[in-house]
């Protein structure tokens, strides 16, 4: 009786251990303070405590988990107001990166231009602003005098089909959309991402929980994936910033997609796959989003080529709608990098960004890329928010200035983080 006692209180014990990057505090937190062996609970920033490698303190800290705040569409992608993560105050874990991402490139936005946080795209001249020439431009620019060698192509789903829910490709609308998928591929990118740009939505529905049904979503990413099939140099972008939905169903969704993609022909292209809460870097694991999307497989059962795609930006509510910046994202990213080696997969930052000349996203947005340099065995690399279409005034413009000699000038954040970063 003793010795069945003694084994019951070993595994009350066990079972009082939270596993590695576990949540292990914050308000309301009735599980596990403490954490196995070789890891110790970190206070990643006001909202959350995680099981991290070290053997600091295991207080923790206990807060309020934040509620879902109002947010406000910017110009083309979304006000995301999620969690921002301070500095650690421990050292950073033993990092075996190369030292170098193996991509680093831009958003040429437009053709997503009148598409909101609901899922709506204004179809016609509001909904749809092509970046044309003055993409294509921008694009051979940042690869033969940047060094860049990746794009990500917004595009609303309403302007592929021209607003018929669960309809073909429209002809000349996708004709259109894919002059810039063509003009990325001939700047001698060496990945060009075609990311539908509808927060996991079509005008107010959520994909398959009430809204547009999963085999819908799945015929428009067959069809698209079977226009480029052949081509490796390809990204499928799955969805743009879903967000406020439940993460388990919306999993299944994007396996409908990758099901889908991977029929059409394109069975090694990259899929990258985005979670919840905007797919917010600080939040990915946390919110489910790297649980669930682990579950999503190729049709062989692999997970090869499948890519989480996260997001993440430096002001004070994490929206991207400042121009000065509040934190390097540093402790984010250590701690989603470390997951991702604990659990053999890779991410891609997809949206990042600042102010263009403001001196704090200078030195913050370069000390970001600088730690995922330093974990570019699980992160392939950046992309900056946003040229394209966009006025130069625009708040996180990384628009170049085009000279009279045909030349361009780069603001200072492409300079100096997103392209400087990259060599």
């Amino acid at each position: 009786m003793k010795t069945t006692i003694a084994v019951l209180a070993a595994a009350s014990t066990v079972a009082a251990q939270q596993s590695a990057y576990g949540q292990c505090g914050g308000q309301g937190w009735s599980g596990a303070t403490t954490c196995t062996s070789g890891y110790y609970c970190y206070a990643q920033n006001s909202y959350y405590s995680q099981c991290v490698p070290g053997t600091a303190s295991t207080t923790v800290k206990t807060t309020a988990k934040p509620t879902t705040a109002t947010t406000t569409a910017k110009p083309v992608s979304s006000t995301k107001t999620t969690t921002s993560s301070a500095a650690p105050t421990s050292s950073a874990p033993v990092t075996s990166g190369s030292g170098k991402v193996k991509y680093a490139g831009i958003n040429i936005a437009g053709f997503d231009f009148g598409c909101d946080t609901t899922g709506t795209c204004q179809l016609g001249t509001n909904g749809a602003y092509p970046p044309g020439a003055k993409g294509q431009a921008q694009m051979n620019h940042f690869v033969k005098d940047d060094g860049l060698n990746v794009f990500r192509l917004p595009v609303g789903w309403q302007y592929l089909v021209n607003g018929v829910l669960g309809g073909t490709l429209n002809a000349a609308n996708f004709a259109t959309y894919d002059t810039l998928v063509q003009n990325c591929l001939s700047s001698g990118a060496a990945l060009c991402e075609i990311d539908v740009h509808n927060y996991a939505r079509w005008n107010g529905g959520i994909i398959g929980q009430g809204g547009p049904t999963n085999a819908q979503f799945a015929s428009l990413w067959s069809q698209i994936a079977a226009k480029y099939a052949n081509n490796p140099k390809i990204a499928f972008g799955v969805m743009n910033e879903p967000h406020d939905l439940d993460i388990n169903t919306w999993a299944t969704s994007v396996q409908a997609a990758v099901t889908a993609i991977r029929q059409a022909g394109a069975t090694s292209n990259m899929i990258w796959l985005p979670g919840t809460d905007y797919t917010s870097a600080a939040n990915f694991i946390e919110n489910g989003s790297a649980a669930a999307l682990s579950k999503v497989t190729n049709l062989d059962g692999s997970t090869t080529n499948l890519i989480f795609d996260v997001h993440k930006y430096l002001d004070s509510d994490n929206s991207g709608t400042h121009s000065s910046c509040t934190t390097n994202n540093v402790a984010a990213f250590q701690t989603l990098g470390n997951w991702l080696r604990m659990n053999k997969r890779q991410a891609i930052l997809s949206e990042t960004g600042g102010g263009p000349t403001d001196s704090s996203c200078l030195t913050d947005v370069c000390q970001e890329l600088d730690e995922l340099n330093l974990y570019s065995d699980v992160y392939l690399g950046w992309i900056g928010w946003a040229a394209g279409n966009f006025d130069p005034s625009y708040v996180l413009s990384e628009v170049p200035t085009q000279n009279s000699d045909g030349s361009f000038t780069d603001v200072p954040l492409v300079t100096q983080c997103i392209a400087g970063k990259f060599h």
